[in-house]
């Protein structure tokens, strides 16, 4: 099969799964802001999404879309590794028309897996997984209802650690949906010599409210729990 023997179908894998999970980040980016104007709005959309079979479904597609594209570009880096053989022990030599975040994509994407498995142990773990289990997380002695995702975010975004680990979390983020943006487009071959620029700018705009979305939500909590 030729998304599994080509280059080409590789990367067309990658960024097909990664546009999937761009528009999934959109959603969840826009669900969150809703926690800004209102805690019971918020907490009405867990309650709508909860562990309901639609709900479910999502996760486990979710989950494999994810999975897909880790495994993809653990599997390109290794053969790109492969085919520079001995001259990735050379001096590296940066040019200005190579991005920071190309060259150091699979460590943005490490760094954005872990920053995932931290965001599903603090949410997901709560909420749907306890809904599934029929059980309640406990914080601090008190029990949660599995839908309170108000309390956690308010929670969570008062410990100054977990505030930090967001913030490196949604840098890396940046770094790594900037150039995956218009690398998605350059690999479905819909950028031409014109189009790349303007894919660029228009993916950096694009992720960086996407990213700001989130990251207000993380700030607001924070300095709301010391003022």
């Amino acid at each position: 099969m030729w998304l599994i023997d080509s280059s080409i179908g590789r990367k067309v894998v990658m960024s097909v799964t990664g546009a999937a999970l761009i528009l999934f980040l959109t959603f969840h980016m826009a669900m969150n802001c809703v926690a800004l104007i209102s805690g019971d709005a918020y907490n009405a959309i867990c309650e709508f999404l909860g562990a309901n079979w639609y709900a479910l479904v999502g996760t486990v597609g979710l989950a494999v879309l994810v999975l897909i594209h880790f495994v993809y570009a653990f599997w390109l880096t290794l053969l790109n590794r492969k085919a520079r053989g001995r001259e990735r022990y050379a001096v590296n030599k940066r040019y200005d028309t190579v991005e920071w975040a190309s060259q150091n994509m699979f460590v943005l994407g490490i760094i954005v897996v872990l920053g995932l498995c931290l965001h599903l142990f603090n949410f997901w773990y709560k909420m749907q997984l306890q809904e599934i289990l029929g059980t309640t997380a406990v914080i601090n002695g008190q029990s949660i209802s599995p839908t309170d995702g108000a309390f956690l975010i308010r929670y969570t975004f008062s410990q100054w650690y977990y505030v930090l680990a967001y913030v490196v979390w949604l840098a890396a983020l940046w770094f790594h949906l900037s150039h995956g943006f218009w690398s998605m487009f350059h690999s479905v071959g819909w950028s031409g010599s014109k189009w790349l620029g303007r894919w660029q700018v228009i993916g950096n705009i694009y992720v960086t409210l996407l990213v700001l979305g989130f990251l207000s939500v993380v700030l607001f909590y924070f300095f709301k729990s010391i003022f």
